[in-house]
């Protein structure tokens, strides 16, 4: 019996074929038509641009301003490759493209400012100023501290209330006084009728001595009469351009008057 010995053969070692080889195979040959590999490009509006660059012998021989693209067989490539390039946007752009933006104009409009009121012009007579005047002196003066001999002192109640009045040469009622016109006008208020001037005032009563005198009796000098506060204090209408005040026993000698 012949015996035939038969050897077995064994595939050389070959790199492994998976589904993307057929994919990379077909793409490098189909770029190296192109020169070199697609590049991609950013553009400054965060779209991405896909640019095939042109071999130096085709962009020799393009006319033009703009070199011409080589055509690419895409016949080789497989159904998902082909899938692919159809789905990717192409965009081409020229070699001297220039991006630019307008900046749109701003205009500031500045608000204008409020005008301020007009100041309101009053006209004041110079009566209605003199009275103002007066007023403020009398709140003045009415606000100073009174002697507490005018509590329980029938004649220095009266008179207080007349503080502040303005001094005016022949005045006996509160508009205005004088000196012996106050004190008439005091007592008056009080039942007792008194002559319109000091001198006479100082006839109708009783002169006695500092050291007798009680607040409501009369102090008298010549030209001039007011009423007793008691202590060292008197209560009068002055002169002009003065108002009813208490105030310090200023007579150097004073006589002192009483009524009744």
């Amino acid at each position: 019996m012949t015996a035939s010995a038969v050897r077995a053969r064994h595939r050389s070692a070959r790199r492994p074929v998976t589904p993307l080889t057929d994919l990379a195979t077909a793409a490098t040959g189909t770029l190296a038509l192109a020169g070199r590999r697609t590049a991609v490009v950013a553009a400054t509006t965060g779209l991405m641009v896909s640019a095939v660059a042109v071999p130096a012998a085709s962009a020799a021989t393009a006319s033009g301003d703009q070199a011409a693209l080589p055509s690419v067989d895409t016949a080789a490539l497989t159904a998902s490759a082909k899938t692919v390039l159809e789905t990717a946007p192409v965009v081409t752009a020229p070699a001297d493209a220039a991006w630019s933006f307008e900046t749109p104009a701003v205009t500031a409009v500045v608000p204008e400012p409020e005008p301020e009121p007009e100041p309101v012009r009053t006209t004041t007579s110079r009566s209605a100023q003199r009275a103002t005047v007066e007023t403020a002196a009398a709140t003045e003066v009415a606000a100073a501290a009174v002697p507490q001999s005018v509590a329980g002192n029938a004649v220095l109640e009266v008179a207080a209330r007349y503080v502040g009045v303005p001094y005016v040469s022949g005045g006996t009622t509160p508009a205005g006084f004088d000196c012996s016109g106050f004190v008439s006008y005091v007592y008056a208020q009080l039942g007792i009728s008194l002559p319109r001037t000091s001198s006479a005032i100082k006839a109708a009563g009783t002169v006695i001595s500092a050291s007798e005198a009680q607040p409501g009796d009369l102090i008298w000098s010549p030209g001039h009469i007011s009423i007793y506060a008691g202590g060292d204090q008197q209560i009068d209408s002055p002169r002009p351009g003065k108002t009813i005040q208490f105030r310090s026993i200023w007579q150097s000698n004073p006589t002192f008057i009483r009524i009744g």
